[in-house]
């Protein structure tokens, strides 16, 4: 990748401001911490569920419940860990504008909220009152999916606008035509008549 005079990236990947870096980090150390809080605190209840280990049938669980409490269950299960999908692409620095590039962010954003959505499950194993259910890790990597691909290539294409109109520099700048100078003649082959 080549930098110019002013030491900024001229390659085609956007880069995003070390200000907004700084600001997803501290909404994602934040983020972290509500996580944290709403799911491995120890609940005070009189009985515990047993756990859910086959996929999809808390879900089913949930349905047979009601519409409501179906609706609720997925809404919670996809925002609870949805920030990460937007975070994460902007911790990294780049919003990489190549159709490949795109889809390995997508991979590792992915990948990224999948692992933590399996470590919190692990952490509540040990915690009182809170009961392993696999269809959160997969309701949570679903929302950081949903999240990354409506979020994201938003913000790549206002990257690249706000770059095209840093990079414009106005319009080419208009002078007078400047007449011959006077030792032209005697440099012309073709001696001129007065």
């Amino acid at each position: 990748m080549q930098r110019n005079e002013a030491g900024e990236s001229t390659g085609t990947a956007p880069a995003v401001s070390l200000r907004l870096r700084l600001l997803a980090v501290a909404l994602l150390a934040a983020h972290l911490l509500v996580v944290g809080w709403l799911t491995l605190r120890p609940l005070d209840v009189p009985w515990a569920a047993a756990a859910n280990l086959s996929p999809l049938e808390g879900i089913r669980a949930a349905f047979a419940a009601g519409p409501l409490e179906g609706a609720r269950r997925l809404g919670e299960g996809l925002a609870l860990l949805a920030p990460l999908g937007v975070l994460l692409p902007l911790i990294s620095g780049r919003l990489a504008p190549s159709a490949l590039s795109a889809w390995s962010s997508l991979v590792r954003t992915t990948a990224a909220g999948a692992l933590v959505s399996a470590s919190i499950v692990m952490f509540q194993t040990a915690v009182p009152g809170q009961v392993v259910d696999v269809d959160s890790v997969l309701l949570n990597t679903v929302g950081v999916v949903l999240a990354h691909l409506a979020v994201v290539p938003a913000l790549r294409a206002r990257a690249r606008v706000r770059r095209s109109r840093a990079a414009y520099q106005g319009a080419t700048p208009k002078i007078t035509r400047v007449g011959l100078g006077p030792w032209t003649d005697v440099l012309s082959a073709v001696p001129r008549e007065y």
